[in-house]
């Protein structure tokens, strides 16, 4: 098992420093408040192709030799990493090839052939487009970038924390979204060796899960199930060599679920006007649920990119207003004569929500012949608001049904 000493970082560092964006740290008064300590936000997703997935791929590219640049490279990717291939290839004069997921979001796809790659989409998932990339590789001679499991990767990822370090010299714990664990061992191997006093703590997603069964069993082992909005992080098995690291020196990894995803997402915008994707927003998902507290601060979390489908925010501003309890929808059972309707939307205008669409139906089996369905969503106030204007509507008699 190759192992990645310091002095790897460091020179990797002076590589990366050349070409990436030294990205800001920007404070985030709302989580600080919440967690009790200061915390800041390390914005990845304003990096160079929107995530820091570059910075190891331009450190293993600018490593090949010059036999083996002349042959090319070929990646597998969801996005991320297969635009910060195609860029560092792009940057270096050397040609790409990229294998992606056939449902890989379409701005990604696009991106990743705009930076200079020839893009081939196969397979469901990640690790099927990585079959494909490696039999590319053996067919072809051209050298695999793997997205987290090589030394020049993870060297490269962690010159993050160095940066962190001068931004935030005071920081106690480092917050890191992880799927194959690149950038989380990374992040750990930099700071054990510079401040061995930080923490770093790495955030998963429930539905694609890999690093807590793995920790247990003492080896990489395959997630259960793979089904996440997070595809940024969504890798079915941890990498052998992150893995090496991250077990002997991350304190300790946790799994946040959908609906705190689409929360962090609706945070990141809304408080702190950066667009970040939901692998991105993993770490601040896991700062507003019960997974993190007493951490010792200062906290930095990484927003590890910013890369997401304009229709997937739509979908995931929606639910996140929903989960926020500021964006209700509901059927409500009415009757069917003149002025019923009036008289529900009477309710809610005084009970202070303001209705965003109406659908009235009368076509229910379950219906009787004299009741209406109306179809109803409202914005709100927040949680409490919800609550009182559902009371409202069931005090005034009419049966309801929540449905967000």
């Amino acid at each position: 098992m190759e192992s990645v000493e310091f002095g790897q970082v460091e020179a990797a560092a002076r590589v990366v420093g050349a070409v990436v964006r030294r990205t800001p740290v920007v404070g985030s008064r709302v989580l600080s408040e919440r967690a009790g300590v200061p915390v800041w936000l390390k914005c990845e997703n304003l990096q160079r192709t929107g995530s820091f997935k570059p910075r190891g791929a331009y450190n293993r590219i600018a490593n090949l030799s010059p036999a083996e640049r002349a042959r090319g490279v070929v990646a597998a990717s969801a996005g991320n990493h297969a635009q910060g291939v195609a860029w560092s290839a792009a940057e270096l004069g050397i040609t790409s090839t990229v294998f992606m997921p056939i449902g890989a979001s379409l701005p990604k796809l696009v991106a990743t052939r705009a930076y200079g790659a020839e893009v081939h989409q196969v397979g469901e998932t990640i690790d099927e487009s990585l079959v494909a990339a490696k039999e590319f590789a053996e067919r072809t001679g051209a050298t695999l970038i793997h997205p987290f499991d090589h030394p020049d990767i993870v060297a490269g990822q962690a010159s993050v924390a160095l940066e962190i370090l001068e931004q935030v010299p005071d920081v106690r714990t480092v917050v890191v979204p992880t799927g194959g664990g690149g950038l989380l061992a990374g992040v750990a191997i930099a700071m054990n060796h510079c401040a061995p006093q930080v923490g770093v703590v790495g955030v998963q997603a429930a539905e694609a899960a890999a690093w807590p069964d793995s920790l247990r069993a003492g080896t990489p082992m395959r997630a259960s199930r793979m089904s996440t909005m997070a595809d940024g992080i969504a890798v079915g098995m941890p990498g052998a060599v992150p893995f090496d690291h991250v077990s002997k020196l991350v304190s300790r990894i946790v799994t946040v679920d959908e609906e705190s995803l689409s929360k962090a997402l609706l945070l990141c915008l809304e408080r702190a006007k950066l667009i970040v994707e939901p692998a991105g927003a993993a770490g601040v998902a896991a700062l507003l649920g019960p997974e993190l507290r007493d951490l010792p601060g200062p906290i930095v979390v990484i927003l590890s990119g910013g890369n997401i489908d304009p229709l997937l925010l739509t979908r995931v501003i929606n639910h996140g207003l929903s989960a926020a309890g500021r964006y209700l929808a509901m059927r409500v059972t009415i009757s069917d004569r003149p002025g019923a309707l009036s008289a529900l939307l009477g309710v809610v205008g005084r009970a202070g929500a303001s209705v965003v669409d109406v659908v009235h139906s009368r076509t229910g089996t379950w219906l009787a012949v004299d009741e209406v369905e109306v179809s109803l969503t409202v914005e709100m106030r927040g949680p409490a608001h919800r609550d009182d204007v559902l009371d409202a509507l069931r005090d005034a008699g009419f049966r309801v049904r929540a449905e967000l």
